[in-house]
């Protein structure tokens, strides 16, 4: 379950990411633009990087995943539009050895 909720806020926050570039927000859920972009490589539909970088996982651990997690409805419209696997994107807490939220399904 633990595994579910990490995978789920995992693709919150690629779609967050794609939100605050769309509308010119600076940061969402405690993390800047340029730091959810520290993990798209690791989710990215075509050549992903093997495992999230030291960077990614920096960012990620200092996020606010519980804010993250209110952004999940929407998740895939984005997702397309930036290129990125859902199920990548929704493994990188995990890979990072973050624990998501029990209301985060």
């Amino acid at each position: 379950m633990a595994k579910s909720n990490a995978l789920a806020a995992t693709l919150l926050l690629v779609m967050v990411v794609s939100l605050a570039t769309l509308e010119g927000v600076h940061g969402v859920c405690g993390m800047s633009n340029d730091e959810f972009k520290l993990c798209q490589p690791a989710a990215a539909v075509n050549n992903p990087t093997e495992s999230p970088s030291a960077e990614c996982c920096a960012a990620l651990g200092k996020a606010n995943l519980s804010c993250i997690c209110r952004y999940k409805g929407i998740a895939g419209i984005w997702l397309k539009m930036y290129h990125i696997d859902a199920k990548r994107a929704m493994a990188l807490p995990g890979k990072c050895g973050l624990t998501m939220p029990n209301n985060c399904s």
